[in-house]
C-alpha cells in the first residue's frame, strides 16, 4: 500500500524536501505485505515491510503507516503544535512524538491480531523519517534501513535489529557471511508482534543536497551501499526509486521491494 500526499501550505521551514517512492512485489512473491507513506505536506515518509501471511503482513504495514501519519499530523493541527518550537535538535520534542506513533502503531497492531485469529502473529519493520527545519529524526525498528548519501559518503543510519547483526556484532560471523545467512530475514525486534516494543530514535543535521534512502531488506539484501551511493550521484531523484528497485529485481527479486527517496533542497 502507498499513501502519498502532496505538500501544501505549511509552516516555514529552513529546508523543503523533494521525494520519490516506489513499491513492487518482486519476482518471487505472490503479493506484496509492504506499505509507504510519502507526506511532504509534514515532511513524514514511513516504510513499513509486514509478516504474517497475506492478510497478516499487509495488515500491519498498513496499520503502522497510517498511525504514524494520524499521530504526527495531529501534532501538525495542534493549537500549540510542537512542529512550531524553534530550538536545538537536543532540545526538540519532535522524537519523543515520533516515537509514541510507532509505539501507537505498535498496540494498535496488536489489538487487531487479537481481534481477528487470522491476523495472529502479525508484525511489521518500521523505518520512518521526518524532516523538521535543518533536523532529520528517524524512528526505527527492525531491519527495513534508512541511508544517508551527503556528497561521496553513504552512511547507513539505522541498525537492524536482525539475528545475522546480532551475530556480526558478537563476531560470529562477517558481513560478507551474513548475506549468505539462511537466517539473515530472522528480526528479533518489531512492530505489533507483542503489546509494546523498543523504537530507536536518531537524530542529525542536515545540509542541502542530503539524500536520504529508506527501504525495505528486499532492496538493502540485493544491492551494494556504493551502488545506491553512485545511482544517487548519476540520476535524477524520480528516477531512483524505480532503478533500485529494477536492479533489485535484476538479481532474484526475492521479497517485496520498497524504497522512498527524499532530498534536501535549500
Amino acid at each position: 500500500m502507498a499513501v502519498s500526499k502532496a505538500a501544501g501550505q505549511a509552516a516555514e521551514t529552513h529546508l523543503k524536501v523533494v521525494s520519490a517512492g516506489l513499491t513492487d512485489v518482486g519476482r518471487k512473491r505472490s503479493h506484496n505485505e509492504d506499505s509507504y507513506l510519502i507526506d511532504d505536506e509534514i515532511q513524514l515518509y514511513v516504510v513499513a515491510d509486514g509478516m504474517g501471511g497475506h492478510a497478516g503482513g499487509g495488515t500491519a504495514s498498513r496499520i503502522a503507516v497510517e498511525t504514524i501519519d494520524r499521530e504526527l499530523r495531529a501534532a501538525w493541527n495542534a493549537r500549540d503544535s510542537v512542529f512550531r518550537i524553534k530550538g536545538p535538535l537536543q532540545d526538540s520534542p519532535l522524537p519523543e512524538v515520533l516515537r509514541g506513533a510507532v509505539e501507537k502503531a505498535c498496540m494498535a497492531i496488536f489489538n487487531a491480531a487479537q481481534d481477528d485469529p487470522r491476523l495472529q502473529g502479525m508484525g511489521t519493520t518500521v523505518i520512518s523519517l521526518l524532516i523538521r527545519d535543518d533536523h532529520a529524526l528517524f524512528a526505527h525498528v527492525g531491519d527495513s534501513r534508512a541511508y544517508l548519501v551527503r556528497d561521496d559518503l553513504i552512511q547507513q543510519i539505522s541498525e537492524d535489529h536482525s539475528l545475522v547483526n546480532e551475530q556480526i556484532k558478537a563476531g560470529m560471523i562477517t558481513p560478507e557471511e551474513a548475506k549468505h545467512s539462511r537466517y539473515k530475514n530472522i528480526i528479533t525486534r518489531s512492530v505489533g508482534f507483542e503489546e509494546e516494543v523498543q523504537v530507536d530514535v536518531m537524530g542529525l543535521i542536515t545540509v542541502p543536497g542530503d539524500t536520504f534512502i529508506l527501504c525495505s531488506d528486499g532492496l538493502a539484501n540485493m544491492v551494494e551501499d556504493a551502488e545506491l551511493r553512485d545511482a544517487v550521484r548519476t540520476y535524477p531523484l524520480e528516477e531512483l526509486p524505480k532503478r533500485f528497485i529494477d536492479l533489485a529485481n535484476e538479481r532474484g527479486g526475492d521479497d517485496n521491494i520498497t524504497v522512498i527517496v527524499v532530498r534536501t533542497v535549500a
